[in-house]
């Protein structure tokens, strides 16, 4: 069976099956994609010569992904990130490239071999990199970050190594290319003589014929080969449709610089004025065609001058990043750029040729860890010279350790150019292929391997804590900073602890005194003197170590005064039974002001709204009491059916109470408060 519906069938049912198990056994959607693709087309061969054309249009999914980080970056914060894009990208380029060229002179038969392969692998996965760190909700961390600095810089480079990979064309490789090309055509020749000087014996014409037309197809990729290599250093571009493919140098600058002019220039004041007189038309998918023209229109223009695809998806998407129709524009490309990157995943999974991988497996093995060596140990000494933190250099080495999607043009475009030997073509891309697939692997060992020891501590010793105060703070994230800052402007003396160095060192550098180390041990507690204190904040992320800190402080200091947030109902009730003092559940407070808010905005006056706001409160923390006598901690809240009707009768109970103290303009409790007396002081020595 074929055909494109058939095709489709089988990929999106490769998509739908495999991802979701692949997310469930905590491998991600990314090796998700790749395992389908290797299950439906070196395993059972259900697809076929189908899959290389395919990967050509599933790359617009890497273009439209471009985009869309380019929509999330405004220009001052692209030129913020000058220093990484230029030295962090481009160290790393120089570095690889010559690291892994230097090793290939010494197994490859020529030098200009080499520097080819050490530019093809220098290049990092741009699709796999960015989908995996947003779905690991890993972009906006320090290692995110400069990950994303080293891959702009490498599409950018993409432009100059096109240029000056036929400048490398190796005089061997033509030889060999035209000398090929000369035994197809005089095999062509004799076989078509013979076929008519033979009239007499009709099958051994055709026989004749047949061997001369099969020499000449074996060799048409050699003859290829040659033709590119003499023109290539003439024209210096990809063949195929081109506006600069014979194009002198500053001509061809001129139409590069003009491209990218019209993409920014346009995307500034031509998009929006075509953006609204869509929008007038209240069609929603007029917009969606017109965001798709944008990105497919930006892409095809940018492939007619020989520049990325994707970088030029990228400069518009900064462009319009302050534009009224980003998040419009997000919404409408979002679900066509994770199709189409599922779809490519699954296409380079399904073009690994399992027959040359197990012919020469220990050698692509070997070949493929050594490269993600290389790269691994030049990223990781880069991010200590950049001064990133230990896990963001961690990071940022095992993301971009593989090769990447432009690895396989630019060993095409070697492989046409004579500059690699169609043999070592087939072997390379296996090792780009294969460290692809490995990818994934790396970010599951970064984050059950690498990540639990940083934050055990178990790479950097405690800071050495030489003062005391009467509250200990565990935790200085979003939540605990501000439990800080209202203490210290209170004139409370505070300690605060942090497992995080990164956090610790930016309160540093924002004046708030801040020592790092794991709050749960008991040396760490007596240097910041928890015999003294009068309470304790716990304020940290991980609820179960939450939870244990909590009971370990009430058993071992029963008049500590403990207060701690709250993920959840079911967490806070957790916390009460370790023995918290005082539980405030960290998004309650902020709802009730959003609501508020709302009110306010739709019109009702302030003073109904902050009683409808207290006594909202004052019911709720009422009935959380009642609730607590119905929880049972080894049963899961959505199975607690006494619970749940709890729940509901208190809803309904809400609705009347409010409503009866909407009716009710004033009371005793809304009169102001008597200020304390002089000379009043707190019961706890501050």
């Amino acid at each position: 069976m074929s055909g494109v519906l058939f095709q489709l069938f089988v990929y999106l049912c490769a998509a739908v099956i495999a991802v979701p198990l692949a997310k469930r056994l905590g491998l991600g959607s990314v090796l998700g994609y790749l395992i389908a693709g290797i299950v439906i087309g070196p395993v059972f061969h259900i697809v076929g010569s189908e899959t290389e054309q395919l990967q050509h249009f599933a790359e617009l999914g890497v273009v439209m992904m471009l985009f869309l980080v380019g929509l999330e970056l405004k220009p001052q914060l692209l030129w913020q990130m000058r220093a990484r894009l230029l030295g962090l990208g481009g160290l790393q380029v120089l570095a690889t490239a010559g690291g892994i060229a230097a090793i290939a002179v010494l197994l490859l038969d020529h030098w200009r071999t080499a520097v080819a392969t050490g530019l093809l692998l220098a290049l990092s996965s741009t699709a796999i990199v960015l989908q995996t760190l947003s779905e690991k909700g890993l972009m906006k961390t320090d290692g995110g970050r400069a990950g994303f600095a080293v891959l702009l810089f490498q599409d950018i480079a993409v432009i100059p190594m096109l240029a000056l990979i036929p400048l490398l064309a190796v005089p061997e490789i033509i030889e060999v290319a035209q000398h090929a090309a000369g035994a197809a055509v005089e095999a062509a020749s004799t076989g078509v003589a013979a076929a008519t000087g033979a009239a007499a014996t009709p099958g051994a014409a055709v026989e004749a014929a047949a061997t001369g037309i099969a020499a000449t197809t074996g060799a048409a990729g050699a003859a290829a080969a040659a033709e590119a290599a003499s023109h290539g250093a003439e024209s210096g571009h990809a063949a195929g449709l081109s506006l600069v493919a014979r194009l002198s140098g500053w001509r061809y600058a001129l139409v590069v610089l003009g491209a990218v002019a019209f993409v920014v220039l346009g995307g500034h004041f031509l998009s929006r004025p075509l953006f609204r007189f869509i929008a007038a038309s209240h069609l929603r998918e007029s917009f969606t065609a017109a965001a798709l023209l944008l990105v497919v229109g930006i892409a095809l223009l940018m492939t007619l001058v020989d520049l990325s695809p994707a970088l030029g998806t990228f400069l518009a998407g900064v462009v319009l990043a302050d534009s009224e129709f980003r998040h419009e524009l997000e919404s409408d490309i979002e679900p066509f750029k994770g199709l189409l990157l599922g779809l490519f995943f699954i296409t380079v999974g399904a073009g690994i040729d399992f027959a040359v991988l197990f012919g020469e497996l220990l050698t692509v093995l070997v070949l493929t860890l050594g490269v993600m060596a290389i790269k691994g140990l030049v990223l990781f000494g880069l991010g200590r010279l950049f001064r990133l933190r230990a896990a963001d250099h961690w990071l940022f080495a095992l993301s971009l350790a593989q090769a990447g999607e432009f690895g396989f043009v630019l060993l095409a475009f070697s492989t046409q150019n004579a500059v690699i030997p169609p043999e070592l073509g087939k072997l390379l891309s296996l090792v780009v292929a294969l460290s692809m697939l490995l990818t994934p692997v790396l970010f599951i060992g970064y984050d059950r391997l690498v990540l639990p020891r940083l934050r055990s501590g178990a790479d950097q010793p405690p800071d050495r804590i030489d003062e005391q105060g009467s509250v200990i703070i565990a935790g200085v994230g979003r939540f605990g900073q501000v439990v800080n800052r209202l203490l210290i402007a209170a004139g409370v003396k505070t300690v605060v602890l942090d497992h995080e160095a990164g956090i610790v060192e930016r309160m540093r550098q924002i004046g708030i005194r801040s020592y790092f180390g794991d709050a749960s041990r008991p040396d760490l507690l007596q240097a910041a003197g928890i015999e003294q204190a009068s309470a304790f904040v716990v304020a940290i992320d991980d609820r179960d170590r939450a939870v244990e800190l909590v009971a370990y402080l009430k058993r071992e200091y029963p008049r500590l005064f403990i207060v701690v947030r709250a993920f959840d109902v079911d967490n806070l009730y957790l916390l009460r039974t370790a023995g918290a003092d005082a539980t405030v559940r960290e998004v309650f407070e902020g709802s009730l002001d959003a609501a508020a808010a709302t009110l306010r905005g739709l019109g009702h006056h302030p003073f109904a709204v902050e009683k409808l706001k207290r006594a909202f409160r004052r019911h709720d923390e009422d009935t959380l009491d009642e609730l607590h006598a119905l929880w049972d901690r080894d049963l899961e809240l959505a199975k607690n059916r006494a619970l749940l009707e709890r729940v509901r009768a208190r809803t309904a109970a809400e609705l009347e109470i409010t409503a009866r103290d909407r009716s009710r303009l004033h009371d005793r409790t809304e009169r102001g408060w008597t200020p304390p007396p002089k000379g009043y002081r707190t019961t706890r020595e501050d």
